[in-house]
């Protein structure tokens, strides 16, 4: 078999069954005509063969996975009652969907994290020689606690836990929303708050060094790190998608690779939420907290970190029906 021949002519059945549940998802399955109800029941035969061609060809998970999220979508709005579909959808979404759009995106992923890594290396390595480096990017209440009694700053949230967990919440989850946003500018929005992030980790991080506060510093930042840290970088890969569908949309029209890489920016989103969620929880509650050990804590955040890694790499494949396979 041909591949290419095969995904050029394949393609727009698969495009059209993509925008007929976008309608469906919407408007409800009501708001389709009966010839685009049939319509709908002929393209998710079609794509659920498409799908098992795919996976005993080994075309790539990017390919098997889009088909399989098109097909259980549609297996959703025509089998499934109007009561029980919404509740299936986000749940396939987190058990499955949300995954699959982490693995398809993963190379937007990895060039976010690279930019906040070089970024931080650079402020480390500076941070080191040039306190002036410091003064310009860690904060002076900060900088002056560190070097005028020693301390690290982070017990201010033990007594307000709830406001802090709240406050550090709207945070996050605002710069997430301002990283993907900025991929509307081709991108350089995205990576100028990747890179700021980096300068600002790395200068924190040379400054605890400097004072022999490296090892409870990290061990605040761990817990909620494993969780906070991936979010923002797959934040990141969101808008990076959005700046590559706007500067090189490819083979398709520029206005369809936005709204291709948009979709996938949109599920990126909407998995990084509860991650951001939970995280401010861990950050106002249970990283600055005194009476838990150290050594407890980066033991938390190693965990978190692996079951996050085990989620998203290692997802449950199930068929369009539900059953394991």
């Amino acid at each position: 078999m041909n591949v290419e021949r095969w995904l050029i002519r394949q393609e727009p059945r698969w495009l059209e069954l993509e925008q007929l549940l976008n309608r469906a998802e919407i408007e409800g399955i009501r708001g389709l005509s009966a010839a685009e109800i049939c319509r709908l029941s002929q393209l998710y035969r079609l794509v659920s063969a498409d799908l098992a061609r795919a996976k005993t060809r080994r075309l790539g998970s990017s390919i098997v996975n889009y088909l399989q999220g098109l097909t259980l979508r549609s297996y959703s709005q025509i089998y499934q009652s109007p009561h029980s579909q919404k509740g299936r959808k986000v749940w396939w979404f987190f058990q499955r969907g949300f995954p699959a759009v982490v693995q398809q995106t993963w190379i937007y992923t990895a060039l976010a994290l690279g930019v906040f890594l070089v970024a931080a290396a650079i402020a480390w390595g500076y941070g080191w020689r040039d306190r002036q480096f410091l003064e310009l990017l860690v904060p002076a209440d900060i900088l002056s606690r560190v070097e005028k009694e020693g301390k690290l700053w982070t017990g201010a949230i033990v007594g307000i836990e709830p406001l802090a967990s709240s406050a550090i919440m709207t945070n996050n989850l605002s710069v997430a929303l301002a990283t993907v946003a900025g991929g509307i500018l081709g991108g350089l929005g995205t990576l100028y708050i990747l890179w700021n992030n980096g300068l600002h980790i790395g200068a924190i991080a040379a400054l605890v060094a400097q004072h022999n506060l490296g090892y409870p510093f990290w061990a605040f930042v761990s817990p909620h790190g494993a969780l906070e840290l991936p979010a923002i970088f797959l934040a990141g890969a969101a808008g990076l998608l959005l700046g590559q569908a706007i500067l090189f949309p490819g083979r398709y029209p520029r206005l369809s690779a936005l709204k291709r890489n948009g979709t996938l920016a949109a599920q990126l989103m909407f998995g990084i939420v509860p991650l951001l969620v939970i995280a401010g929880i861990i950050e106002g509650f249970w990283s600055p907290n005194p009476l838990i050990p150290n050594a407890v804590k980066y033991l938390s955040g190693l965990g978190l970190f692996a079951a996050l890694g085990v989620y998203l790499a290692w997802p449950i494949e199930r068929s369009p029906t539900g059953e394991r396979k």
